[in-house]
């Protein structure tokens, strides 16, 4: 149990009861550290794994700690999205609670109702407004804020509202009226009515405080405050929790969530033990210290708690840094290195092309067709709204009635997506067929995943039993998943906002588009907006396990606007400003510099790097160096040093030799364009090097004499 462990991790690991923060990095195991801990209480006796309750925010984080603590041989362990917690928790008890009334059917998306609400109130909303205010309402209602206190509770948190907070204001409160009416539930009233039971019903608390005895928050930067109420309802005063987290990673502080639970808990919970994990497991060296070189600039209360990683992996490449002419030169740049990396056998689902805003997609969504490679857009709103996906949900909600209950999640599932021509051996041969196909069969993989772990039901205050989940169960799943954006994966290269792309990993990232006014975006005005910027390209940096490149367009589009790269990419900080604090002249010395702009003479991108820039291509082009020719201007090289009795560096180095070889320069003027080979060099050399190049012979051009400067 403890022997696989570093020491950071095997003090979360055997840290003792009570409140336990762990403060962990992108990547160092954080999901092993907790796992491990609770196996290891159990197993040693210290608990009952049926008394354990492990949150997390996404059914994916679930799924896997589940299935770790089986591997570890506990099994019995409830790990559960919030929101699956509470609905589990609340359909229980619900026949009490109601007095033997129906539950009330939840919602799995508000735009709906929202735009009814709206109308209600005089506004007509489309459904790009629509979602905006379904978005204020949810983060409303996650901030325990009634339509009553929505005006001033937005003025505090700086709200940018889709319409004047008055008016919000008044669709939320017909929002609300709507819902009573027709008699249904959104996800956080269903928050509400845990929290609800809890603490108004004696009966409810006992049984939900009896049966879960110990608790672990993972993600616990991103509680709400209605979730966090929900923790300290089921704590009911104890103090057995281990929370887990990254104040680094704080990117959804629009939706509600607050990085204030974490940075305080050790002031709420004196004498809690802190652990620190900081060895970087997943990405190389070189992306582990762009990383940190990104964060060590945060500034603000998420800052106190960084952590500064160190890289456990092997070297890798350094992140390539791109500058392209406009934004159609980028994602044309970009989707040719995906093509060539899935031809070199990379698989497309381990590429990811990350970006700020869901409206920056089309573009790559545009180059990788036209590359033919294959790709996928994270986030529920394409993947549930595609034509397929939605035909299958209506017909798993159909299949309830007439496929047996005690029939197996994943053949039940199988035997309902039959009813629109889905089999699971008959997938077709690519193209727009067989997406469709994919997209199905990640549903039947999603289904798998959910059988996993059944279902724990308390039926006293020792005990309780275990039901397998149904096909009623997993549809609400997907409900849920709907209403949250988090999709199944599905064979390809992806798409994805920085905001979706939080908790997975991928072995080659593309961050594309980082010019100010895009990230930062030019709606962050505030300290506290800009820093969570920072935390986004943060996250996207430290999704990378080998392979990372970052770019962004000079213009938006051909012959537009001129742009400046982030603020946030040091490496590409030309200002004189940021973390150079260098004087007028040194700024002015270095803007005339960057008007030498070298492309990549084979895919046409700025080159950045000094030994790039010689060559004149991407390390990652392909060359077509003259071996012959080379072999001649090493030996023509050795030569000189030689008699000048200087290193052969100082002829010239071995990038400009391959550069000569590469491009082959027959005029002056093609010679001289090569960086590395200024005035002096030319007249020293010049005469000679081109006549190489022309085909001459080392002896022809260099007779055995001293030779003098």
């Amino acid at each position: 149990m403890l022997a696989g462990l570093d020491p950071e991790q095997r003090s979360a690991v055997i840290a003792p009861a009570g409140p336990v923060c762990i403060l962990a990095g992108a990547g160092t195991g954080k999901t092993r550290a907790v796992t491990s801990r609770i196996a290891h209480r159990a197993l040693t006796g210290d608990i009952s794994a049926r008394h354990v309750l492990a949150v997390t925010f996404t059914a994916r984080a679930a799924a896997e700690m589940r299935a770790r603590l089986t591997v570890l041989g506990v099994r019995g362990v409830q790990a559960r999205t919030f929101h699956a917690a509470a609905l589990r928790q609340v359909r229980y008890f619900a026949p009490r609670l109601l007095e033997g009334r129906a539950m009330p059917e939840l919602l799995d998306s508000k735009v709906r109702v929202v735009t009814l609400a709206a109308a209600k109130v005089g506004l007509r909303a489309d459904r790009a407004a629509a979602r905006d205010l379904a978005g204020e309402i949810e983060w409303a209602k996650s901030s325990l804020v009634e339509p009553s206190e929505y005006v001033v509770a937005a003025a505090k948190a700086l709200r940018e509202t889709p319409y004047e907070p008055a008016r919000v204001a008044e669709v939320f409160a017909a929002y609300e009226k709507l819902k009573r009416g027709n008699g249904v539930i959104d996800f956080e009233d269903m928050l509400r009515a845990a929290v609800w039971g809890i603490e108004e019903h004696t009966d409810v608390a006992e049984q939900v405080r009896g049966q879960y005895r110990h608790f672990v928050v993972d993600e616990y930067q991103d509680v709400n405050p209605l979730q966090q109420r929900l923790l300290e309802a089921w704590l009911g005063g104890r103090d057995d929790l281990t929370v887990v987290g990254d104040a680094s990673q704080t990117i959804y502080s629009f939706t509600g969530a607050t990085s204030s639970y974490l940075v305080d808990f050790p002031r709420r919970y004196r004498g809690a033990t802190v652990v620190r994990l900081v060895r970087d497991y997943r990405s190389t060296p070189q992306v582990v210290g762009l990383a940190n070189a990104v964060i060590s600039q945060a500034r603000g209360a998420e800052a106190r708690l960084r952590l500064e990683l160190h890289g456990q992996r092997a070297p890798g490449p350094e992140p390539e840094l791109r500058i392209f002419t406009d934004e159609p030169a980028e994602a044309n740049a970009v989707a040719a290195r995906c093509r060539a990396l899935v031809d070199g056998g990379t698989p497309a689902r381990e590429l990811a092309v990350l970006f700020r805003t869901n409206a920056q997609s089309e573009a790559y969504e545009k180059a990788l067709t036209e590359a033919e490679v294959p790709y996928v857009v994270q986030g529920a709103e394409r993947f549930f709204e595609r034509p397929e996906v939605r035909q299958a949900m209506v017909a798993l909600r159909a299949a309830t009635r007439s496929i047996p209950g005690e029939t197996p999640l994943p053949a039940a599932v199988v035997e309902g997506l039959g009813a629109v021509g889905w089999a699971p051996d008959a997938a077709p041969a690519g193209g727009a067929a067989r997406e469709r196909w994919e997209a199905l069969a990640a549903l039947v993989q999603l289904a798998e995943e959910y059988a996993a772990t059944p279902e724990v039901v308390p039926i006293g205050e020792a005990a309780a039993i275990e039901r397998p989940v149904t096909l009623a169960d997993f549809n609400e799943e997907l409900a849920r998943r709907a209403a949250q954006q988090h999709v199944p994966t599905v064979e390809g290269v992806t798409l994805a906002s920085l905001h979706s792309a939080k908790g997975l990993e991928w072995d080659a990232v593309f961050l594309v588009g980082l010019a100010e006014g895009t990230l930062p975006t030019a709606y962050a005005k505030t300290p506290e907006q800009v820093e969570e910027e920072r935390r986004l390209l943060y996250v996207g940096i430290t999704r990378a396990r080998e392979w990372l490149w970052l770019s962004y367009a000079a213009a938006r589009s051909p012959g537009g606007r001129a742009r400046r790269p982030s603020r946030f990419l040091p490496q590409l900080d030309r200002s004189g400003g940021g973390t150079e604090r260098a004087g007028a002249g040194a700024a002015r010395r270095t803007e005339r510099r960057r008007t030498q702009v070298v492309s990549c003479r084979i895919c046409g991108a700025t080159l950045l790097a000094g030994a790039d820039r010689k060559l004149g291509r991407c390390p990652t082009c392909p060359s077509d160096i003259d071996e012959e020719l080379y072999e001649r201007l090493r030996e023509w090289r050795q030569r000189v040093a030689g008699a000048q009795k200087v290193p052969a560096y100082v002829v010239f180095t071995d990038a400009t030799l391959t550069a000569l070889a590469e491009r082959k320069p027959g005029r002056t003027e093609e010679l001289i364009a090569i960086a590395g080979i200024g005035p002096r060099k030319l007249g020293l050399y010049g005469d000679t090097v081109l006549a190489l190049v022309a085909g001459a012979a080392v002896d022809e051009v260099c007779p055995q004499k001293s030779f003098e400067i």
